[in-house]
């Protein structure tokens, strides 16, 4: 899928040195709260969040010029962003001294329990739990899928997996999620 005409504007507008800034201030602009949103829902943290976000785009800064226009532009930034958030959390894994991920999503979920606003009774809060319990790969898939909307055969350029393969993923993301809702609910 082609970059769209308003992000091929966008670009010529960065490609041109007198408006280089201005061009990759519009892309933010454009693309920004939906980035955050996507890594806010992988690393949880606000703060966490902005950090990998700042990466983000710095990668995206030094690295836009070398951009193709083979996949769309938010395809490209996505992929950016998964990546960032990945190796963020890949980082928080390794300064534990080499704890398992189990313990990793632990840590997340017991920062989604310390907001003010937690309320383990609200539908909104058990979703979040249960998104937080799946494997990371599902997780990622899921919240593509259900929050990003992102169609598979996008999601499969981000995330360099087939169709099938993310299919078959949020659809165990699924069953898993309303799995773990009846059961909170029945307790």
């Amino acid at each position: 899928m082609a970059v769209t005409s308003d992000d091929k504007e966008l670009l010529a507008l960065y490609r041109q040195p007198a408006t280089k800034e201005k061009g990759f201030t519009r892309i933010i602009e454009k693309y920004q709260e939906k980035l955050y949103w996507h890594i806010r829902r992988l690393v949880l943290d606000h703060e966490d969040a902005n950090d990998v976000l700042q990466n983000m785009l710095i990668k995206v800064w030094k690295n836009l010029e070398g951009f193709r226009e083979d996949s769309q532009l938010y395809t490209w930034l996505y992929k950016i962003a998964t990546n960032e958030s990945l190796t963020f959390l890949e980082q928080q894994k390794r300064r534990g001294n080499s704890v398992s991920l189990s313990d990793v999503e632990t840590g997340l979920s017991n920062k989604l329990k310390a907001d003010s606003q937690f309320d383990a009774n609200k539908l909104e809060w058990k979703l979040q739990n249960a998104i937080l319990a799946l494997p990371e790969k599902q997780r990622i898939v899921f919240n593509l899928r259900y929050y990003d909307e992102m169609p598979y055969e996008e999601m499969s350029r981000v995330l360099d997996t087939s169709e099938g393969a993310l299919k078959a993923s949020y659809h165990h993301a699924v069953k898993k999620i309303e799995e773990s809702i009846k059961k909170s609910a029945a307790e």
